[in-house]
């Protein structure tokens, strides 16, 4: 996992292997709820870690695509 400049979003990290793509995202005490998102592949990690807001790629091409990208809550968010 790898931290990055977000409102939205602590962390991001991907699993080639898997093609899980694991986003971390932020919450009030700092990092949040864990999710893993399915069938991420590595082109479309890259896609995600460079683009210009990592919040705005997010909510356009990965929140949406619910079917394609099928999640599941891995890890709540911790209190602070």
């Amino acid at each position: 996992m790898q931290e990055v400049e977000s409102s939205q979003i602590h962390s991001i990290g991907h699993d080639a292997a898997t093609s899980t793509l694991a986003i971390r995202f932020k919450s009030k005490a700092g990092a949040g709820s864990l999710y893993h998102y399915a069938n991420f592949p590595a082109a479309e990690f890259d896609a995600f870690k460079s683009a210009e807001s990592i919040g705005a790629h997010f909510g356009k091409f990965i929140k949406p695509e619910v079917t394609k990208y099928p999640f599941t809550k891995i890890e709540p968010a911790t209190a602070a």
